[in-house]
């Protein structure tokens, strides 16, 4: 049948899945999933921070039950960045596990050496009382921590959506620090809201957030994305 126009009705209707609420629907469907999936994923870490005491003592500890987090956060980006806003074709767990193992080995080069150096800062801190050392080496270790988590997250992002050698991927991660700041500050903020999180719920509070942490990250990321594509890939 034809209206006026000379539009049929059935070119006109609009394809199932694709309207705004549809779409919504897939966003909040694939958080949901990626947040399950990350929680799994993760468990066992999670478990021992919750077990852990809020002590200065547990910072060493707190940061080995991080390692399986790495791994888990760039999967979840990788799915998250890969996500289908066809509420029809959504398959954000087949995504998230590709994401885990095609970058599980490069996270691992990166995230690995980033725990050491927050246990070594997390021990110079949780013994500064009998160190002797200046106040501002305290102000110094917390700034240093700062930036190697920007970097790091930085780091995952780029791990997680394109395939560099890891000293690349690190080179590339500090590069972005300075040429794209709007990243790095929307990334700063988000640590002081996660930071806020834990201190007034638990650890186990921002880790029921992390999906939605990660969607925030990548959206911040949008000019290092976009960056990475046009000026390093082929």
């Amino acid at each position: 049948m034809t209206d006026p126009t000379g539009m049929t009705g059935t070119a006109a209707a609009p394809r199932f899945g694709r309207g705004p609420l549809s779409r919504a629907s897939a966003f909040v469907y694939t958080l949901l999933v990626v947040e399950l999936l990350l929680l799994a994923a993760t468990l066992p870490g999670l478990a021992g921070l919750v077990l852990l005491d809020r002590h200065a003592a547990s910072a060493p500890l707190a940061v080995a039950c991080l390692l399986p987090v790495g791994p888990a956060l760039a999967a979840a980006l990788y799915a998250l960045h890969h996500r289908s806003l066809d509420l029809t074709e959504l398959h954000p767990a087949a995504a998230f596990w590709r994401g885990y193992r095609t970058g599980l080995r490069g996270v691992v080069k990166l995230w690995v050496p980033y725990l050491g150096w927050m246990a070594v800062l997390a021990a110079n801190l949780a013994n500064f009382a009998v160190a002797g050392v200046p106040d501002w080496w305290a102000v110094l270790s917390v700034l240093i921590g700062v930036a190697a988590t920007l970097w790091v997250a930085n780091a995952l992002v780029i791990t997680s959506l394109f395939t560099f050698r890891a000293r690349d991927v690190a080179r590339l991660a500090a590069y972005f620090l300075t040429r794209s700041p709007r990243a790095a500050l929307g990334n700063a903020g988000l640590l002081v809201v996660a930071a806020g999180v834990t201190l007034v719920a638990s650890e186990a509070a921002l880790a029921v957030l992390a999906s939605a942490f990660a969607s925030w990250v990548l959206l911040n990321s949008r000019p290092l994305i976009a960056e990475v594509r046009r000026d390093f890939t082929a």
